[in-house]
């Protein structure tokens, strides 16, 4: 079965939680399901490319970034909302008023 992947530019520590969100803009391909099979992988389009583990998205979430909470900006790894809203900005050229999807996501398996 081949999973598809879900690339982060960093290691956040909530990677080492058994149960994390991440936020995402919906694919223009084929956006994420609940009850899909995942793989987590550092730099994903790099030669230094890491597998970190498989994990399974158990909850979609769509939002608005204007409805996103302090709690929720600092559980998904951020230090406050400002600091999320300025690594979107900074890593993608998205409209902020465009929906974005917070994923919830359960660990399966680690490869390391």
């Amino acid at each position: 079965m081949n999973m598809r992947i879900l690339g982060y530019s960093k290691k956040w520590d909530k990677l080492q939680k058994p149960i994390h969100t991440t936020f995402r803009y919906p694919r223009k391909d084929k956006d994420w399901c609940e009850g899909e099979l995942v793989q987590e992988v550092h730099k994903p389009r790099s030669k230094d490319r890491e597998f970190l583990q498989n994990a399974t998205i158990v909850r979609i979430e769509p939002r608005q970034l204007a409805d996103i909470t302090h709690n929720e900006a600092v559980e998904d790894g951020f230090i406050n909302l400002y600091a999320m809203f300025e690594f979107i900005g900074k890593n993608k050229s998205e409209d902020f008023h465009r929906p974005i999807n917070k994923l919830t996501l359960k660990v399966e398996s680690k490869w390391n």
